[in-house]
């Protein structure tokens, strides 16, 4: 992990170098360090369900050491992602609260355009989250285009003050057991959807699972062609 962070921190600093060229004022890169879902490390696709049944003393024990080395690390923020389970975000709230010179986002995996994985509305997850300072954005990841814009009405009604954030996957369906991903993905213009996601209120823009560079170029050229952001 340290050497991840390691990593991407001479990345964000080439990228700030080489980027002088073409004019003042361009930002640093901000590295966000993943906090993934418990159901990531079981391998069997929970993180798509939620169906851990476990306790949250049992989802403590595993996310405390990680969130340690990573709160200690030299990232800008945390990126608690694809979190299928409203007591497993509990639970990352406690140790974000624990932790108060940390900042995080909390982005979350969705069943359909009102639900998380688990089954609790993204409404009430963003509620979780809304009086806390250190969250600096409530959304959702690797869930299917189709929802996106229904999320984003459910967590600007939950959490009206925080900043949104959405990268999607491709739609297809993972495949737990075989550890693949099936299906055909949905047929997107990535330009036309994050200007929609935009409009909505979505401010952090990107893609998850099966979205490659071409899907974020896309996203790029047309939210600044669109005039939403300078480059």
């Amino acid at each position: 992990m340290s050497s991840a962070v390691a990593l991407a921190n001479e990345a964000a600093d080439q990228y700030l170098e080489g980027s002088k060229s073409k004019g003042p004022g361009r930002m640093r890169p901000l590295v966000a360090a993943s906090i993934g879902p418990y159901g990531a490390y079981l391998a069997n696709g929970a993180e798509y369900r939620g169906d851990y049944g476990v306790s949250k003393s049992k989802l403590r024990a595993f996310h405390e050491p990680r969130w340690e080395t990573l709160a200690a690390s030299p990232v800008d923020l945390l990126a608690c992602e694809t979190i299928p389970n409203l007591q497993e975000a509990e639970v990352l709230l406690e140790l974000l609260r624990q932790t108060p010179a940390v900042f995080a986002w909390m982005s979350f995996s969705c069943r359909d355009g009102e639900y998380i994985s688990d089954g609790t509305s993204i409404r009430e997850c963003a509620v979780l989250f809304e009086d806390c300072e250190q969250v600096a954005a409530v959304g959702v990841n690797c869930t299917a285009p189709r929802y996106i814009s229904s999320l984003i009405k459910q967590i600007r009604a939950g959490a009206p003050c925080k900043p949104i954030v959405v990268y999607p996957n491709s739609g297809e369906i993972y495949d737990g057991e075989k550890r693949t991903w099936l299906g055909t993905s949905e047929p997107l213009n990535c330009g036309i959807a994050a200007g929609e996601w935009y409009r909505n209120g979505a401010r952090l823009i990107g893609g998850c699972c099966r979205m490659g560079l071409r899907h974020i170029k896309a996203m790029r050229e047309a939210l600044l062609n669109q005039g939403f952001y300078e480059a």
